[in-house]
């Protein structure tokens, strides 16, 4: 399985360095993909209706994701480049699964049709497919699940830096917030 998910990984890398990325379909969702600095997007423009609730155990009850509600046929889109791992059914539910570049897997469950195939290559904001009214969206790095919603926010800055240079009402020194490196 490692040795698999490696391949993926090259993959993926070569054909981000050589341009071969799908695009991104169709403009609405490549806007609200676009609209997120870091790697990750939001896979549709919905609101959270069930957010994240890991379980007390393995087998235990929760939410191991995010639940969108959204409007039925619109557009589903990847939230991260990655090689298409599954398209079709689990358990009477159509399913989209992504291997990303850095290890995790996100699947989007709740999907009307798709418009990918295992194997292929997409870019973050690609559409994977419509929508039912319900879109869930999980990411895992190996078998633990992790809080979409993380992925999704900006990076705080760790400290700030003084530097020197006319700033209004007379101060020498601003304080400036460094960007955060991905």
């Amino acid at each position: 399985m490692a040795l698999a998910v490696a391949a993926v990984v090259a993959a993926v890398v070569w054909w981000c360095s050589t341009g071969r990325v799908a695009a991104a379909g169709d403009a609405g969702a490549a806007t609200h993909a676009a609209e997120s600095p870091g790697r990750y997007s939001p896979p549709v423009a919905g609101p959270v209706v069930d957010p994240f609730r890991p379980p007390p155990h393995p087998y235990g009850p929760g939410n191991r994701g995010l639940e969108y509600a959204v409007a039925p046929g619109s557009s589903v889109a990847a939230i991260g480049t990655g090689v298409v791992a599954h398209v079709g059914p689990v358990g009477g539910r159509l399913v989209v699964s992504l291997v990303h570049p850095d290890g995790l897997r996100s699947s989007v469950v709740g999907l009307a049709s798709t418009r990918v195939v295992p194997g292929q290559v997409v870019a973050r904001g690609a559409v994977l497919g419509t929508a039912t009214a319900r879109v869930h969206l999980g990411v895992r790095r190996g078998s633990r699940y992790l809080d979409p919603a993380a992925l999704f926010r900006s990076v705080r800055p760790t400290r700030s830096v003084l530097v020197p240079g006319p700033v209004e009402g007379g101060a020498r020194e601003r304080l400036v917030h460094p960007a955060p490196t991905p």
